[in-house]
């Protein structure tokens, strides 16, 4: 006759499962391999990215995107009416428009003043960042 295997129940199973976690003595190899092994490949991935990115990205600027200053200046400095158009150039979401429009409504209640001499601040920037 063959031998019949036990029946666990649940119970048997999660007690014996939880042993194993709770053990440090059983499992102290396990983790430090697992440990090591994940620590190595993390190692590896960055030195690729490293790589990657010096090789690829060394042309890279800090010039700012045109269609980026004007979607802020227009937030600054235009109407409600002329944000709108002015953000519907990227297509966005029904949602991420109307939170857009909050933000506009709430700078909008700021000193033109104060507006624009914000917009100074990020004219500097940009003749800085675009030289």
């Amino acid at each position: 006759m063959g031998i019949v295997p036990a029946m666990l129940t649940t119970d048997q199973v999660i007690g014996d499962v939880t042993m194993m976690l709770l053990s440090p003595a059983a499992n102290c190899s396990l983790c430090a391999k697992a440990e090591l092994k994940a620590t190595s490949t993390m190692r590896l991935s960055l030195c690729v990215l490293l790589v990657t990115l010096a090789l690829c990205c060394y042309e890279a600027n800090a010039r700012i995107c045109p269609a980026y200053i004007s979607e802020h200046r227009s937030l600054l400095l235009d109407s409600a009416k002329l944000y709108n158009i002015n953000l519907l150039r990227f297509f966005p979401a029904r949602e991420d428009l109307e939170a857009m429009m909050n933000v506009k409504q709430c700078i909008d209640l700021m000193p033109f003043q104060d507006r624009k001499k914000i917009d100074n601040v990020l004219k500097t920037v940009e003749s800085k960042c675009n030289n």
